[in-house]
């Protein structure tokens, strides 16, 4: 899933609204209610989306609304008690880096439950997980969410104050959610599609390797 983080006048990006990779119009406005169409030092900007038509405020840098800000819109398949989190940390994310963190690891281990194991200790989740054939890749992706998150709740060596740090979080979440629930229903769906002769060829290929 293509991403383009949002940023203050950049001429397009991924909008938090219809999530098109979209062009912006920008203006802004000084405090004083003075508005102006290119750019200046005054601090309230707002963007408008070509394909929506929905709008964005900025206050100098920062995106203030809407409130998932500048994270990525949670992948269509991921699990309602996941996406509950996931939409959680979008909403503190501008605010609270580390909070988003902490709460996108909170997700990871949810999400392992979903995927069949018990939840109760992530690491021995994502162990098995890779017992089970989980891709490289994927396992990766679930260490780097599991690791900075913690880290978010005992500070160490990882920056989860940083914004840019935290932002790649919410794309490995929806890369796992890719990888492990969308492109097996997807390809399932194909494959079940298949007629019945040829899976049944499939079938007896197989066994005989």
């Amino acid at each position: 899933m293509n991403f383009i983080q949002p940023q203050v006048f950049l001429k397009s990006f991924t909008c938090p609204y219809c999530s098109a990779i979209a062009q912006q119009n920008w203006w802004h406005t000084s405090f004083s209610g003075n508005r102006y169409p290119t750019s200046s030092n005054n601090g309230i900007r707002v963007s408008h989306c070509q394909h929506c038509e929905e709008y964005t405020l900025w206050v100098w840098d920062n995106m203030v609304y809407p409130t998932n800000g500048n994270a990525p819109s949670p992948n269509g398949e991921m699990p309602e008690a996941v996406k509950k989190i996931y939409l959680e940390a979008c909403s503190i994310y501008q605010k609270s880096p580390r909070g988003a963190a902490a709460l996108l690891r909170l997700g990871i281990q949810m999400l392992c439950k979903e995927l069949g194991e018990n939840g109760t200790n992530i690491n021995n989740d994502i162990k098995n997980l890779v017992e089970k054939g989980l891709p490289e890749i994927v396992q990766k992706s679930l260490d780097i969410v599991r690791v900075t998150g913690n880290d978010a709740v005992h500070p160490g060596q990882i920056d989860t104050d940083d914004p840019n740090t935290v932002a790649r979080l919410f794309e490995l979440t929806n890369i796992v959610v890719q990888y492990m629930i969308t492109l097996p229903k997807q390809v399932g769906s194909l494959y079940d599609s298949l007629p019945t002769d040829k899976v049944e060829a499939i079938s007896k290929r197989d066994k005989t390797n």
